[in-house]
């Protein structure tokens, strides 16, 4: 029995086939749109690429099994997670079509209580990719896979925000072990670690700090200066080593007034890696976008959507607010004051703008990039 009603006799025949990954099992659905239900089958080898070619083994004998011709389309899907984009590279290298598909976007049963197993995801994904070949596109969203180089490349920079974090974490944990003996001490100077190490670091009567909090302390700058070690090497080569695309990108945010450096590498290899149509992608893609409820007499304002890249996302906010001090001029910080005159000390109001402020600056610098237009009042930095 035929399942797929725009299936004709001259209609392009295609292999449908989606992959529900785990960590110690694949379970692959397959689907002619020929037939009532997929075929279902699972592979469980231990390396990667062994796992990926008992899945293309699989497709083969499935292939042979349904008499499907030789050059068949072959169509593979599978959610976005922590598998990344490796199969997606791999199944492309070979010909084969891939889709990297949201998995919020799939549509699920509304019942409080409903079946979920890996088995029936995958079912469910290979009938959404049928119908997404179709031409139903809202059967499920698909990723817009980066390149290799533009994938390692924000690598870099959310490497060296965790460094950031690990130096900051290390000086805290310091600072709030002493101040359980009631010891003040600048843990903060690059003496410190020197003093504690000829054992000059004293509690609050004088008395010197007790052997085994003094070694947990050691332990504690060892791994500290490992921390700033690595920060300091990652600042001395980042500009080296990016590739000359993000570089001209980061400089040309970097000469606008309000955007330093650090921020424009972060926003340049983390969002404007990729080619946008319109602004509307563009406020999506940081999910900065408004998600409005009106159904019948309920209408209900949901705030922003909260999709996408939630580092781009706070970043654009931290920048709104630079933005703000550093272009006084502009028509974007016009526009907020404007909006935010009258509600006096309503701090309430003036974070809702500044939300609004974030997307229109992340459209008027995606404009800038790609036109060149300079966002309208702005000023660049001096030479």
């Amino acid at each position: 029995m035929r399942t797929d009603q725009a299936y004709t006799g001259t209609e392009e025949r295609v292999l449908a086939v989606s992959l529900e990954l785990a960590t110690a099992k694949w379970k692959v659905a397959l689907h002619d749109g020929q037939r009532e239900q997929p075929a279902i089958h699972t592979v469980a080898q231990p390396q990667a690429a062994t796992r990926l070619q008992a899945v293309l083994d699989l497709i083969e004998y499935q292939k042979r099994k349904w008499s499907l011709p030789a050059g068949v389309r072959l169509a593979v899907s599978y959610e976005a997670g922590q598998d990344a984009f490796w199969i997606y590279r791999a199944l492309q290298a070979r010909g084969i079509d891939c889709y990297v598909v949201d998995p919020a976007s799939i549509p699920v049963e509304r019942h409080q209580r409903r079946a979920k197993t890996d088995r029936l995801d995958a079912i469910k994904l290979v009938i959404n990719l049928r119908a997404w070949l179709r031409g139903e596109r809202d059967r499920m969203h698909v990723v817009h896979v980066p390149s290799s180089q533009d994938e390692a490349s924000r690598q870099m920079m959310r490497d060296r925000g965790a460094l950031q974090k690990e130096v900051l974490q290390h000086r805290d944990r310091m600072r709030k072990l002493l101040a359980t003996l009631g010891c003040w001490d600048d843990v903060d100077s690059k003496a410190f670690a020197n003093r504690l190490a000829r054992d000059e670091v004293l509690c609050h009567d004088g008395e010197p700090l007790p052997p085994e909090l003094r070694e947990r302390l050691l332990r504690e700058c060892e791994r500290l200066a490992l921390a700033e070690k690595q920060l300091a090497v990652l600042e001395k080569t980042r500009q080296a080593i990016l590739p000359a695309p993000a570089r001209k990108r980061i400089d040309a945010l970097a000469r606008l007034k309000g955007i330093g450096e650090v921020g424009a590498s972060r926003l340049a290899l983390e969002l404007f890696w990729r080619e946008f149509s319109n602004r509307c992608q563009v406020g999506a893609c940081v999910g900065l976008v408004p998600q409005p409820y009106d159904s019948g007499e309920s209408q209900v304002d949901q705030g922003i959507s909260k999709q996408g890249n939630r580092r781009v996302r706070a970043l654009l906010v931290e920048m709104a607010w630079c933005w703000l001090r550093y272009q006084p001029d502009s028509a974007l910080t016009q526009w907020f004051i404007q909006r935010t005159q009258g509600t006096g000390p309503n701090r309430r109001a003036r974070r809702i703008a500044i939300v609004a402020v974030a997307r229109r600056l992340a459209i008027a610098l995606w404009r800038y990039l790609k036109d060149g237009v300079i966002p309208e009042g702005a000023h660049l930095k001096s030479a």
